[in-house]
């Protein structure tokens, strides 16, 4: 591949696959978006692998429509050219004095090399990604680290390993955990990360030139200039899957792939959102709790798991903590309350709510029995109480056809109203609540089973149910219903 090509377009300097060579002789190719005036800038620097110049509109076409629908400002202000899946758009960037640098990871895009996700490796391209930025001549040293997902939770590792230039970090919607939070939560395999794989990733592997996608904007082949087999494209890539597979416990596979929070000491703003059940939010409220940075942030919203990214207040808010860490700018951000929260109320009504710490200290910790006993007898309500139940006992149900699992499921009793979940396992359902009540914070289900199977599975299910018996659910990231908290 030839060296890069520079050229001036919609008020940016684009440097269009610039070489970024790593230690072992893989080179990387980054877009680079800079300010047309000569100077030094700070950079916001993504890296992952879903092709860089793979468009959004093309790439994720519906999510894009709902995102343009539902959130007109996320698209507004920007000619939308250049915008690419859960990384900035840096025409909302640029203008205001930052350098955008997007990495296609190893073996992804237009980047060579064996495609391995998450592992030491990758971790250690990025720190050289981080580097590299720091080093140019049109950037000031400041390096800030940007994105969604997978360009969030990579920020866990390559802080761990903390470069020096590495001033910032905002990590929206990210795992950290790989175990607990991606693939096995709760040591059961999750089947999300093998057809992320197939739909997401393998689409835009390296080499599959001519039968990969082309940019709208320059023409070139997303995936390179070479043309690759696919036995050849097989031998380029880890199978996700099987490690997930070969690996049922922790252990240094997981490890490698896990951000050591101990050493992530950059300051940092930890964006969750509550309706990514099953990926994201823990890792972004244990990443906060958990990371050794002094000077850290929480914020929790709702909507779906790209638009609030983009839109006006999210963008508003990146460039407040950036300006201030990577631009020295004084814009009050030292006296941001540490936590802030978009507190969800019926109807998928958010309220802002800014708190100083994280579990909130005044939370009343409640402890809610299981009483099979009075399940058991038909008297529903009061089988979840605050009161022990007298006697030990049991119940028990039929596992699940479809996964040869039982589900257990808490109840909780409110006041809106919309469908129901299926009916099966064992449902333990409150007496009515008396008042509004917020549940807000982590939750615990401490269970004893037995089974008759040689293994088995347990799916607890904490449901929010309406006087007349139908679940309320609320609205998840990938625009699904889904109840108050599963796992």
């Amino acid at each position: 591949m030839s060296e890069y090509k520079s050229e001036t377009r919609d008020g940016m300097r684009i440097d269009w696959d610039v070489p970024i060579s790593m230690e072992d002789g893989i080179v990387l190719r980054a877009d680079v978006f800079r300010p047309f005036q000569d100077g030094k800038y700070p950079a916001l620097v993504s890296y992952g692998p879903y092709g860089k110049g793979l468009a959004f509109q093309d790439g994720y076409k519906t999510a894009w429509e709902i995102m343009s629908r539902e959130n007109p400002d996320a698209v507004s202000g920007t000619t939308n050219k250049y915008a690419n899946w859960e990384v900035v758009d840096p025409e909302k960037w640029v203008p205001d004095g930052y350098v955008c640098v997007r990495v296609d990871s190893r073996g992804a895009g237009r980047s060579p090399g064996y495609l391995n996700h998450n592992n030491a490796r990758e971790n250690r391209d990025f720190y050289n990604c981080i580097e590299w930025t720091a080093a140019q001549p049109w950037c000031s040293g400041k390096v800030g680290l940007n994105g969604i997902s997978y360009y969030a939770s990579s920020q866990w590792r390559a802080a761990a390993l903390q470069p020096p230039h590495l001033a910032a970090m905002c990590v929206w919607e990210g795992w950290v955990d790989y175990y607990r939070d991606s693939v096995r939560h709760g040591g059961i395999a999750c089947t999300f990360r093998k057809h992320w794989q197939d739909m997401q990733v393998k689409t835009v592997q390296h080499g599959r030139g001519e039968r990969g996608p082309k940019s709208r904007v320059t023409g070139e082949l997303v995936c390179g200039p070479e043309t690759l087999s696919e036995e050849e494209l097989v031998k380029n890539r880890a199978d996700m899957w099987v490690g997930v597979l070969e690996h049922p416990l922790v252990d240094p596979y997981y490890k490698e792939r896990t951000g050591d929070l101990s050493k992530v000491k950059a300051p940092l703003l930890s964006a969750a959102n509550w309706g990514g059940q099953g990926l994201h939010p823990r890792g972004n409220f244990e990443g906060f709790a958990r990371a050794a940075s002094r000077q850290k942030w929480l914020e929790a919203h709702g909507g779906s798991h790209w638009a609030p990214f983009y839109t006006d207040y999210g963008v508003k808010l990146q460039k407040r903590f950036f300006d201030y860490f990577l631009k020295g700018k004084k814009n009050g951000w030292d006296r941001q309350p540490r936590v802030l929260l978009w507190v969800r109320h019926p109807g998928e009504k958010f309220v802002r709510r800014e708190e100083k710490e994280w579990p909130l200290k005044r939370t009343k910790w409640t402890k809610l029995y299981l009483d099979p006993q009075a399940r058991r007898e038909g008297e529903i309500e009061g089988a979840l109480s605050e009161e022990a139940p007298n006697k030990a006992t049991s119940v028990s149900y039929a596992a699940s056809a479809m996964t040869k699992a039982g589900v257990a499921s808490a109840s909780w009793t409110s006041t809106a109203l919309a469908g129901s979940l299926p009916k099966m396992g064992a449902s333990f359902e409150s007496a009515p609540l008396p008042e509004d009540t917020e549940v807000t914070g982590p939750v615990v289900l401490v269970l004893w089973v037995s089974s008759t199977t040689e293994d088995m599975d347990v799916f607890a299910t904490l449901r929010n149910i309406a006087p007349s018996g139908e679940d309320v659910f609320e609205l998840g990231q990938q625009s699904q219903p889904v109840p108050v908290a599963k796992g």
